[in-house]
């Protein structure tokens, strides 16, 4: 008989504990984020740990990462061992630079916004000051100026 670390979790039981509706789930499960395995009587069965990694998937997904770059991060992990809280702070400073950019962006972003909205033009398009006659409509839709190097 496992012991209760060692207790296999049904996909409802690690719906419950983790907040994630079971088609969440099932759906990292597809993109390589988190793995089960079907016991005898074909139900899908998780280790405990997948846990840990469902609430490392949903901060990640807070902050703004996406599902492609958590995976890249979550596959360094080991597979052979327990996951230690090194492996985790090794994890969360590969994200660093890239939060700490992101905030330097939207810092930027907000400073500017009060001053765009201010003028009174509304109109991004045609702003002389953040897009002087469109030029950036050449440059297709999106937030170059986000993106560019200012």
């Amino acid at each position: 008989m496992a012991g209760p670390l060692n207790r296999q979790l049904s996909v409802g039981e690690v719906a419950k504990r983790s907040g994630v509706a079971v088609f969440a789930l099932h759906f990292y499960e597809q993109k390589g984020l988190i793995t089960s395995w079907r016991n005898a009587g074909n139900q899908r069965r998780y280790h405990r740990d997948v846990l840990r990694r469902i609430a490392v998937i949903k901060v990640a997904q807070r902050l703004g990462i996406s599902l492609a770059e958590i995976g890249e991060a979550l596959d360094s992990l080991p597979t052979e061992r327990a996951v230690t809280a090194a492996d985790w702070q090794r994890l969360s400073e590969q994200w660093r630079a890239q939060l700490d950019h992101r905030i330097n962006l939207l810092m930027g972003l907000r400073d500017q916004l009060s001053d765009c909205i201010g003028c009174g033009c509304l109109s991004i398009e045609a702003c002389r000051l953040r897009n002087p006659m469109d030029e950036l409509g050449d440059a297709g839709p999106g937030a170059h100026l986000l993106e560019g190097d200012e």
